[in-house]
C-alpha cells in the first residue's frame, strides 16, 4: 500500500513538473483583435483543445478603436491580450504603459526580418506573422473592362481605373494605415499624399472596414483593392478568381500580440502567446483559410506552393525600411488628415479627378501647351496639403494637435477641432478649383 502511495505521489509530481501551465491556467481568456474570424477562430479552437479547461472569448474591433478602448479602460481592464497587425499600435500602448512585458517560451524566431525587429526588445509585444501590403484584383472584372492587371500603386492612378478601386479608411483599418504610411515613408510626405489622393480619386468607395475591400473584390464589386497580403492569399486558396501582388513600394512588418497590463487571466494569456509562437501555432498560419507568413523560417518547409518566403526573398519589402516610431508619432494626424481630405471629401475629389482625366484625354488628342499649364495647375491643387512635412514631424505641432493618447480631452481639443474643420474647407476649396481649371481645358 505504501509503495502504491509512493508511486502515485511520484506520478503527480511528474505531471506538475511536466505541465505547470496546464494546471495553472485560469478558466477564461479574453482577446481583443482586429483579425477576421477565419484566423482568430482557428486559433481559438486549437487552443481550447490543447487547454480544455480554458474558454477563450474573442472580441473584434478595428485597430484604432481597440487602442482607444484599452487606453480608456486602463483603470478597469477586462482584456488579456491585444492581437493586431499594426506595430505602431503596440508602440503607442507600450509608451503609455498598457502592456505587460514577458518572456515567451519559444525558440527559432530571428531577431529581425528585413531589418525590422520581430520582437519588442523589452518583451512588451511579439511578432507572430509577417505582413505585407499590396493590391488584390479580380481577373474577370479587369478582363471584361480591358484593364491591364496592376502591379504598382501608379497603375491604380491611371484614368482607366476610375471607379474601379476600393480601399478602407486608415482610421478604421490598421492595415490600411500601414499601407498609407508605407507610401508616405517610401515617397516622402508631399509626393506620398499626392499618390494617395490620386488613388482615392479613382476609388469607387472608401469602406468602413478592411474586410469589406477583399470581400468586394472576391464578389466582383471592385476591380482592385488595397489589402493586406493574407486576404489575397486566402482568397486565392479558396478558389476566387483573384490575384494579389506586392508593389515595389510596400512595407513588410510583423503582426503582433501582447499581454495587456492588468490582464485578469495572465497565465492563460502567456500560454496563448507561447502557443501562437510554437511550431504548432506557426504551422496553423499555413492553413488555406489563414495563409499568413510565419516568423519561424523552418516552418516554410511545410508551406504550400506560391506562399512567399520573406526570409529568402530579399526584394519583399526592401524598398521601404519601415519606421514604426515615425508612424506611431503621427498616427492620429495621418488618420485625421486622410478622413478630412479624402474620406469626408470623396465626392469632390472624385469629381476633380474625373475632370482631370477628361482634360488629359482632350490634350492627348489635341496638344496645347497653354491648356497643359492649366491642367498642371489643377493637379497641383489636388495634391496641395494643409500640413507640411516639417509640421508632421514637429513635436510641438503634434502636441497642439493632440496626437498622443489621452490628449483628446485636454484644452487642446478645441484647437484640434478647429484645425480639422480648416483642413476640410481647404480640401473642398482646392478640389473645386482643380475641377474648374480642368474644365477650362475642354473649352480652349
Amino acid at each position: 500500500m505504501i509503495r502504491c502511495q509512493t508511486l502515485l505521489a511520484g506520478v503527480v509530481l511528474a505531471l506538475l513538473a511536466a505541465s505547470p501551465a496546464v494546471l495553472a491556467l485560469e478558466g477564461r481568456l479574453v482577446i481583443l483583435t482586429s483579425f477576421p474570424e477565419d484566423l482568430s477562430g482557428l486559433f481559438q479552437g486549437a487552443f481550447e483543445r490543447k487547454y480544455p479547461g480554458t474558454q477563450v472569448e474573442v472580441l473584434t474591433q478595428p485597430t484604432a478603436a481597440g487602442v482607444r478602448y484599452l487606453q480608456e479602460t486602463a483603470g478597469n481592464n477586462s482584456i488579456d491580450l491585444f492581437w493586431v497587425s499594426a506595430p505602431d499600435a503596440f508602440a503607442m500602448l507600450k509608451a503609455t504603459g498598457r502592456l505587460d512585458p514577458l518572456q515567451p517560451q519559444t525558440t527559432g524566431i530571428p531577431a529581425t526580418l528585413g531589418g525590422f525587429p520581430l520582437q519588442d526588445p523589452e518583451g512588451a509585444f511579439f511578432g507572430f506573422a509577417a505582413s505585407g501590403y499590396g493590391i488584390m484584383y479580380n481577373r474577370p472584372y479587369l478582363a471584361a473592362r480591358q484593364l491591364p492587371p496592376p502591379r504598382e500603386w501608379d497603375d491604380l492612378k491611371a484614368p482607366g481605373y476610375f471607379g474601379h478601386v476600393a480601399l478602407a479608411a486608415p482610421s478604421r483599418s490598421g492595415t490600411t494605415h500601414l499601407t498609407v504610411e508605407a507610401i508616405l515613408q517610401g515617397e516622402g510626405w508631399e509626393k506620398g499624399w499626392g499618390t494617395l489622393k490620386q488613388l482615392a480619386g479613382n476609388a469607387q468607395t472608401i469602406t468602413d472596414s478592411s474586410f469589406a475591400v477583399p470581400e468586394g473584390v472576391n464578389r466582383g464589386e471592385f476591380g482592385a483593392g488595397i489589402v493586406i497580403d493574407f486576404f489575397g492569399f486566402a482568397a486565392q486558396a479558396a478558389g476566387y478568381p483573384v490575384t494579389f501582388v506586392y508593389p515595389r513600394l510596400t512595407a513588410l512588418v510583423p503582426a503582433s500580440i501582447g499581454l495587456v497590463k492588468g490582464a485578469p487571466h495572465p497565465q492563460a494569456g502567456r500560454a496563448f502567446i507561447d502557443f501562437l509562437l510554437s511550431d504548432e501555432g506557426q504551422e496553423l498560419l499555413l492553413d488555406p483559410r489563414i495563409s499568413r507568413l510565419p516568423v519561424k523560417p523552418a516552418i516554410y518547409a511545410l508551406a504550400p506552393p506560391g506562399l512567399p518566403n520573406p526570409f529568402t526573398d530579399p526584394q519583399l519589402g526592401a524598398a521601404v525600411p519601415f519606421d514604426a516610431q515615425l508612424s506611431e508619432s503621427r498616427y492620429h494626424l495621418v488618420n485625421v488628415l486622410f478622413d478630412r481630405l479624402i474620406t469626408g471629401r470623396l465626392a469632390e475629389l472624385r469629381a476633380a479627378t474625373a475632370a482631370v482625366h477628361a482634360a488629359q484625354a482632350a490634350l492627348d488628342r489635341r496638344p496645347d501647351p497653354q491648356a497643359q499649364g492649366l491642367l498642371d495647375q489643377a493637379r497641383a491643387q489636388i495634391a496641395a496639403m494643409p500640413v507640411s512635412a516639417a509640421q508632421a514631424s514637429d513635436p510641438a505641432f503634434l502636441a497642439r494637435f493632440g496626437d498622443s493618447p489621452g490628449q483628446a480631452q485636454d484644452a487642446g481639443a478645441q484647437g484640434r477641432a478647429a484645425l480639422e474643420e480648416e483642413w476640410a474647407r481647404f480640401a473642398q476649396a482646392h478640389y473645386a478649383e482643380a475641377k474648374a481649371l480642368a474644365e477650362r481645358v475642354g473649352t480652349r
